[in-house]
């Protein structure tokens, strides 16, 4: 069994044990070897984290497929732990592009991704249904003979379509489209959590950190999530700490932030020369 098969077998037993797990998301690969150090047991990309990293807004259409899939193979590099790639809409309206992308991130070493639904058009935000169900299915056709574990996201929560029932009615269209994950982004309260997971039959993937309401992963569990994820939200918390410690510095002429810095031998053992 090759070392990316091997990765593949154990991301997808951690979707069928009963209890949850998280999947943290680094963007670089410094960030990588720190959560890995934690004991996590898989993780995923984050295209904000890496946006933000790289100067640039986290868009459907300002990173390429490309850049993405180099920033993932660094992140895969940096871990011995499964991987997973936020992989945007596929990089095109087009299910065959769904398809290509899926290829090429199995190409990386990584053994899963996610494909949403969403279009990066404000006029009309998410992809209409069937052509939605379309890109999955294409997408999931290209994962079925390859190490990969395909999530499918449904994104109407993110842009103010904020209906459980076509939610739902999606995710299950994604899953008899092929998809091993289901993923609807924002969903507003703890309530809408547990009728999505009732009414599937695949694992849910949930995120924190994002906006609304958190909630702690035994509620989430409890509630019938398998994996959880926090997107940018520990980007963000980075960088938050960076603004902090300069505003400290720029507005009272202070250093005490330093003391809740790593130290640097401890950071310098995580890494490699």
């Amino acid at each position: 069994m090759s070392a990316q098969q091997k990765k593949f077998e154990q991301f997808r037993a951690l979707h069928q044990r009963p209890k949850a797990f998280v999947i943290p998301n680094p963007w670089d690969a410094g960030s990588t070897r720190l959560l890995t150090s934690l004991g996590f047991e898989a993780l995923a990309t984050t295209s904000a984290g890496y946006a933000f990293s790289r100067g640039r807004r986290d868009s459907l259409t300002g990173l390429a497929r490309d850049e993405v899939l180099a920033n993932a193979a660094e992140i895969v590099g940096a871990t011995h732990l499964p991987v997973s790639a936020d992989l945007g809409d596929g990089f095109g309206a087009d299910a065959e592009t769904c398809a290509e992308t899926i290829r090429e991130a199995s190409l990386t070493g990584l053994v899963g991704g996610s494909i949403e639904d969403a279009t990066g058009d404000p006029d009309r935000p998410v992809h209409a249904f069937a052509h939605a169900v379309e890109r999955v299915r294409a997408a999931a056709e290209a994962a079925r003979d390859l190490p990969f574990v395909l999530t499918a996201r449904a994104e109407n929560y993110l842009y103010g379509i904020e209906s459980l029932d076509d939610t739902i009615k999606r995710l299950q269209a994604f899953a008899e489209a092929g998809a091993e994950v289901l993923y609807a982004p924002g969903l507003p309260d703890l309530d809408a959590i547990r009728t999505v997971c009732r009414e599937v039959d695949r694992p849910v993937n949930v995120v924190m950190g994002l906006k609304g309401p958190v909630y702690s992963v035994s509620e989430l569990e409890d509630a019938g999530v398998r994996r959880i994820s926090v997107g940018g939200s520990m980007a963000r918390a980075a960088l938050g700490g960076l603004m902090r410690a300069a505003e400290e510095v720029r507005t009272s002429g202070t250093f005490t932030y330093a003391a809740a810095a790593l130290p640097g031998s401890v950071i310098s053992a995580l890494m490699v020369e």
